[in-house]
């Protein structure tokens, strides 16, 4: 989603999660958020992204997971914490606590908190980063190409909404 578009139904207030609000929060709020467990920064118009973020969802039993795009007023803010380009989403983010992660190592971390089997992917760490960023960085530059782009996000449970931390 572009900087100041909203998925389908979602209103138009400012982000509120655990007394957070995204409108009007320093950069110390940025970091109180991001230790309040995992984090996922996504692209917001990529449909291979927007799956994801659902696949993530639907195999997070413990709702453990939390989720804001990368143009969203969070997004952005936690990307400046962090000192990562705020412009081009060439990856997906994982923050826990202090500390990012990017492209392979992203995804790959995050299965840790995935309900089953899913957990194993965890392993795959053990490839050199080079290898796996190889496949990583393929898909990624051609993620519109392969797989589109959306303006509107599938409307979510209020149950759910409270994952989102854009809204």
């Amino acid at each position: 989603m572009n900087a100041g578009t909203r998925p389908v139904g979602e209103r138009s207030e400012p982000a509120r999660v655990s007394g957070w609000s995204a409108a009007n929060s320093p950069a110390a709020d940025a970091s109180q958020l991001a230790q309040a467990g995992p984090i996922v920064l996504f692209d917001g118009v990529c449909n291979l992204c927007n799956r994801s973020v659902q696949f993530l969802i639907d195999h997070d039993s413990r709702g453990r997971i939390r989720f804001a795009s990368l143009q969203s007023p969070v997004g952005q803010q936690l990307l400046e914490r962090f000192g990562l380009d705020r412009n081009k989403f060439r990856s997906l983010v994982l923050i826990e606590g202090d500390r990012h992660f990017l492209r392979s190592t992203a995804a790959l971390r995050l299965t840790r908190y995935l309900d089953g089997l899913w957990r194993f992917g965890y392993f795959f760490l053990l490839v050199p980063a080079f290898l796996r960023d190889l496949c990583y960085d393929l898909v990624a530059s051609n993620r519109y190409r392969w797989f589109g782009q959306s303006e509107a996000c599938r409307l979510i449970t209020p149950e759910l909404r409270q994952r989102f931390l854009d809204g």
